[in-house]
């Protein structure tokens, strides 16, 4: 009886051992686990990453997967972050990227390994390449560089045609010595040219470029790289590197045929549009009309290539248009020159003579008008109220002819008619020499 409960006891320790044992295999296979995702990426970095210049301010970043990367179900990207000379980062699932970027400074890049279709893995670590910056004495290399690119019309077997010429200025640098040329280059899409054609300055240095005719096309959209080496045979000249948006740059022509007049209250302008291979609708425009007698400005903007008006009064009116591609055709860009003033209506004032005749004449019928007044409000008795005759005395020579006529008078009524007739017609008299 005493061998039952130690065979008992046995039995349940060694099942307790079995579950311990169980617990204990159990951690050894999942914590390691744990612990190694912790210290360990379960996606191994990119190989051979390399980058190279392939042309004017570009680059080429090459990469290839890991060669112990397990890859099985699972797609690999790339996350690509560029760290100079500016800052950017993006997402690709090939293993090259080309790149626009200025190199006087040097160029650094790196990329690691991501899950491409969002699986829920931790990506790899950073692996680094880039270029150093090129040789060159500080101080040397160009600056304050600018471009201007403009579009120029030719007849060609195929209809118009369009070339754009490109023109760039800077400034050499401080520590540049007196013998330094300068050389400038260009670079769109895959092409590249340079130039021929210099200006200089006092010292004979070259300080600006033309290139009459460029492969840019009239409506181009990618960017333009533009690069200024120089050499000296005192000193390393640095190069320096420049990308330029080419509608930031597009000098833009003006409008063409301008064409303004008046009539009478009616102002009206016409214009063709610029010299472009945009078409019509592409442009928009701006109208500034000047009224000398006035002296204020008035600018509108339309996208028409006609504008009316009403004005008020004679004055001259000085117009002028400007244009600007519009940003349904492409991102904005900077107006075009004005147009040489067209000038229209008239200020000027009327002589003294003419002035003189018009108030003469108008002082004439002034008159005219108030004799008729007159005789006609003579048979009324307001106007006589209104404008009594002035009193005087009576002359000798009345007396005289009233006693005359009373000697030749026999009776009483002949002397009353005539000194009747004689005070009318003194009344009369003095009404013309007041009047």
């Amino acid at each position: 009886m005493a061998t039952r409960p130690s065979s008992f006891c046995l039995l349940q320790n060694l099942i307790v051992m079995a579950l311990a044992f169980l617990i204990l295999l159990g951690a050894t296979v999942i914590l390691p686990a744990d612990f190694l995702s912790d210290k360990k990426p379960s996606l191994l970095p990119p190989a051979n990453f390399t980058v190279t210049a392939t042309g004017l301010a570009q680059v080429l970043l090459r990469w290839e997967p890991s060669p112990d990367q397990e890859r099985r179900s699972i797609k690999l990207g790339y996350h690509v972050k560029i760290n100079g000379p500016q800052e950017d980062d993006y997402e690709t699932s090939d293993t090259e990227s080309s790149r626009e970027t200025v190199l006087h400074e040097g160029f650094s890049a790196s990329v690691r390994t991501i899950p491409w279709e969002g699986h829920p893995v931790r990506p790899s670590g950073w692996v680094t390449a880039g270029l150093s910056a090129p040789a060159g004495a500080a101080g040397t290399s160009a600056v304050n560089l600018t471009c201007t690119a403009n579009t120029a019309a030719s007849e060609g077997t195929r209809g118009r045609q369009y070339r754009v010429s490109l023109r760039c200025s800077w400034l050499p640098g401080q520590a540049s010595p007196e013998d330094t040329w300068y050389f400038l280059y260009y670079r769109y899409g895959s092409q590249t040219e340079e130039c021929r054609e210099y200006g200089r300055d006092v010292l004979g240095r070259s300080v600006a470029g033309w290139f009459p005719g460029t492969v840019i096309p009239g409506r181009g959209r990618d960017l333009l790289a533009v690069r200024v080496n120089g050499s000296s045979r005192h000193a390393a000249i640095r190069p320096l590197d420049r990308l330029f948006a080419l509608h930031a740059i597009d000098q833009v022509n003006p409008p063409l045929n301008v064409t303004a007049g008046v009539e009478g209250t009616r102002l009206s302008v016409q214009w063709d549009k610029p010299i472009s291979a945009f078409p019509t609708h592409c442009f928009e425009y701006e109208v500034k009309i000047h009224n000398a007698r006035k002296g204020y400005f008035q600018v509108e903007k339309m996208t028409t290539q006609e504008f009316t008006s009403t004005v008020h009064g004679a004055s001259r009116y000085s117009l002028q248009v400007r244009a600007a591609v519009s940003p349904v055709c492409r991102p904005a860009g900077p107006w075009s020159a004005w147009t040489r003033p067209v000038v229209v209506g008239s200020d000027e004032r009327k002589p003294w003579a003419e002035w003189f005749l018009i108030a003469l004449a108008a002082a004439v019928g002034f008159l005219f008008a108030f004799s008729l007044i007159r005789r006609a409000s003579s048979r009324c008795h307001p106007w006589a109220t209104l404008f009594p005759p002035v009193p005087a005395p009576k002359s000798h020579i009345k007396d005289f002819i009233v006693s005359i006529n009373y000697e030749k008078s026999g009776s009483g009524e002949t002397e009353v008619e005539v000194m009747s007739y004689a005070e009318e017609q003194e009344l009369e008299v003095l009404d013309d020499f007041v009047f």
